[in-house]
């Protein structure tokens, strides 16, 4: 597989168990990073890790194929529709060998 897309999923720790489960039906020989216990601030909410926001996100990211990425795209607008109210973001980047 030649890696044409840096994908980037930024979410809610509650929906990262649905999203890995998603990506690893779709894509089989996905490969993945996943960096936990995120903080920040989105549109939504501040996600901290604190008594006072103490929600956390997650990201995740893969380098995958035109058809792979297509494939991440559809499954994370799935997401969305189940989750309306979870923070769920995702970016793609050309992914550039050197």
């Amino acid at each position: 597989m030649i890696a044409e897309y840096r994908a980037e999923i930024i979410s809610n720790q509650s929906v990262e168990d649905d999203i890995i489960e998603r990506l690893e039906e779709n894509i089989p020989d996905i490969q993945y990073t996943i960096l936990n216990d995120v903080h920040g601030k989105g549109l939504k909410a501040r996600k901290m890790g604190s008594a006072a926001w103490p929600e956390q996100n997650f990201i995740l990211y893969t380098y995958v194929d035109g058809d792979a990425a297509r494939k991440i795209k559809a499954m994370i607008e799935e997401v969305k529709v189940k989750f309306p109210k979870e923070g769920i973001s995702l970016f793609f980047t050309k992914g550039v060998e050197i």
